[in-house]
């Protein structure tokens, strides 16, 4: 299976999906865990692009570009080999986070957006999992984190709570694929919940 977690900055994602990962492998399930952008050399040298730097330093629309190089990437360097060797997937992010990101939040790209991934990407995951939390807090957990790679959380909280309702509203749209997941709670809480969800 092919597994995305997705949701605001600063959301639990990448707990959850390091979590879901270990889980998955104490029952002997051979796993690859990876992110967006990055998950493959070419992608994380795109990443420093996208992730670092000011908040306005791309276009949308050349943002959405970078996005597709390095998700394509991504897609033939981990994402497809890993599949074909009967490996399991959890990727932080993937596609739903352009959809949201530079579709509908920082500019009303979704028709380029979706365009874009049928052309180059062209598939979906199983199943995807969208960690909602109260942007507030969200923010506060990503600026306490510190470091480089803080672009988006520059952006505040009207930026963050615009994302919010772009993902919930997203899920109304793939109700088949994507599960919206309660991430208020400990990490054990949360991590129960999606397993139910799976």
């Amino acid at each position: 299976m092919f597994l995305s977690f997705e949701g605001i900055d600063g959301s639990g994602k990448s707990t959850q999906a390091r979590r879901l990962a270990e889980v998955l492998r104490a029952r002997g399930q051979n796993c690859v865990l990876t992110r967006e952008p990055g998950g493959s050399p070419g992608a994380e040298e795109i990443r420093r692009l996208l992730v670092e730097g000011g908040g306005e330093r791309w276009s949308p629309e050349t943002e959405l570009l970078l996005f597709n190089a390095a998700r394509r990437d991504h897609l033939e360097r981990t994402i497809r080999p890993a599949l074909a060797r009967g490996d399991w997937v959890i990727s932080d992010r993937f596609a739903d986070s352009s959809r949201v990101y530079q579709g509908l939040v920082r500019a009303e790209n979704r028709r380029l957006v979706e365009e874009l991934h049928r052309l180059v990407i062209g598939i979906e995951p199983d199943r995807s999992f969208v960690i909602d939390i109260d942007p507030a807090v969200s923010l506060a957990r990503g600026r306490s984190r510190g470091g480089s790679e803080d672009r988006y959380e520059s952006l505040g909280l009207d930026f963050q709570q615009r994302l919010r309702a772009g993902f919930l509203a997203l899920a109304q749209e793939f109700p088949d694929r994507i599960r919206v997941i309660d991430g208020s709670g400990d990490a054990d809480t949360v991590a129960a919940r999606i397993m139910a969800a799976l």
